[in-house]
C-alpha cells in the first residue's frame, strides 16, 4: 500500500514534481508496493522505482510518475509485495459463510454470477443458487412446489460468450412451506466445476444498506437488480421479511440478495404488485437456520404429503341420448 506523508511539502522543499504525458501535477497518488524513500526533510514515498538517472529517480506511484532528485533523498528501501489476505470464510456442513471487502456490483456480479442458476419446472421457472460444491442449491419452495421434474441451467463464462449448461434429474433435500424454502441437489458433471456463493456470516444490515439481486425475472436470464435496503424486520404473516428497492419480479424467486461484498443477506420470494420498489426477502437467518436443521424437513418421495403433482382425469363425455328423446 502507498504510503505518501507529508507529500505537499516534499513538493514544496525538494522540488518533487508529478509527470504525466508532460503535464506537472502536485496531487498524491496511489501505489501498491515498491521502494520505500525517505526524503532529507522527513517524508517518505512508496512506490516502483521505474528508472534511476545520476541526477535524479523516477518513482511509479499508482497513476502517476514522481521524480525525486538524488540530493534529497536520505534513504531508501525495498519493499517486498504482500499479498491481499483472503477473506475470512468458514465452512459449514453444506455452506459456507464469509466477511468480504466491499467492492462495486459490477465486479461482485462478475464473479459471483455464475453461482446463480435458472430454476425449471413444467409448470414455470424461477431463480436459485449453488451454496456447495456439491451441487446443492437453494430456490424458493413456491418455485417447485408440487413438482418432482426439475432442471437447473447453469452460467458459466467461456472464451467469448455465455455458456449455457442444462442439467436435468434434480433431487429435492428438504422442503419449508412456511419458510417458503426449498434445498435442492444438482447432479455435477464430472467436466464441470461449480462456483458456490457465501452467506452472510452475521446479519447486520441496516436501513440505506446497498443490496443487489440476480436472477431470471420474467424469464431475462442474469438479470442485476440495484437497490438499498428499506426495513431489515418488515412483519408480514407472522415471518420477518427484508424489504428492499431492488427490483423483484416473477422469475426472481430464490434468487440471492448480496451485499456490498458479494454474501447473500437473504432470498427474494416477493412484491407487493400494485406498487413500485416494494420487493421482499427472506433474512439469511431463516435460511441458516433450515440448512442447519435440513433433515427435519427432509423430502420423502413416498409420503403422501409430500406435493406430487398430478394432472387432472380426463372428462367422460356424456351417453348421447337415444333418438326420439
Amino acid at each position: 500500500m502507498l504510503k505518501i506523508t507529508g507529500i505537499k511539502d516534499a513538493m514544496r522543499d525538494c522540488g518533487i514534481a508529478c509527470v504525466v504525458s508532460g503535464v506537472v501535477c502536485c496531487f498524491p497518488c496511489m501505489a501498491v508496493y515498491g521502494d520505500t524513500i525517505e526524503l532529507i526533510s522527513g517524508q517518505t514515498l512508496q512506490g516502483d522505482v521505474l528508472k534511476e538517472s545520476s541526477e535524479a529517480v523516477f518513482v511509479d506511484v499508482g497513476v502517476d510518475v514522481v521524480r525525486i532528485p538524488l540530493s534529497r533523498i536520505k534513504s531508501r528501501t525495498s519493499t517486498e509485495a504482500v499479498a491481499p489476505k483472503p477473506a475470512p470464510t468458514a465452512q459449514a456442513e453444506i455452506y459456507s459463510t464469509a466477511q468480504m471487502p466491499v467492492r462495486s456490483v459490477k465486479e461482485l456480479a462478475a464473479e459471483y454470477g455464475e453461482g446463480v442458476v435458472l430454476v425449471q419446472t413444467p409448470r414455470g421457472l424461477g431463480s436459485g443458487f449453488l451454496i456447495s460444491e456439491q451441487g446443492y442449491c437453494v430456490t424458493n419452495y413456491h418455485v417447485i412446489e408440487q413438482e418432482t421434474q426439475i432442471a437447473v441451467t447453469i452460467f458459466q463464462r467461456g472464451t467469448h460468450e455465455l455458456v449455457r449448461r442444462r442439467i436435468d434429474d434434480v433431487r429435492i433435500v428438504a422442503l419449508n412451506p412456511f419458510f417458503d424454502l426449498a434445498l435442492l441437489q444438482v447432479p455435477r458433471p464430472e467436466e464441470l466445476k461449480f462456483r458456490p456463493v457465501h452467506l452472510a456470516a452475521d446479519d447486520d444490515q441496516k436501513e440505506g444498506d446497498l443490496v443487489f439481486a440476480i436472477g431470471n425475472p420474467l424469464g431475462l436470464e442474469r438479470s442485476v437488480s440495484q437497490g438499498i435496503v428499506s426495513t431489515r424486520n418488515r412483519n408480514l404473516e407472522g415471518l420477518v421479511y427484508i424489504q428492499t428497492t431492488t427490483q423483484i419480479n416473477q422469475g426472481n424467486s430464490g434468487g440471492p440478495l448480496f451485499n456490498s461484498r458479494g454474501e447473500v443477506v437473504g432470498v427474494t420470494n416477493m412484491k407487493i404488485a400494485f406498487g413500485e420498489g416494494l420487493g421482499f426477502a427472506i433474512p439469511v437467518t431463516y435460511l441458516k437456520h433450515f440448512l442447519d436443521y435440513r433433515d427435519a424437513f427432509a423430502y420423502d418421495k413416498n409420503s403422501p404429503n409430500t406435493g406430487f403433482r398430478y394432472l387432472e382425469a380426463p372428462r367422460r363425455r356424456d351417453p348421447e341420448p337415444p333418438p326420439g328423446k
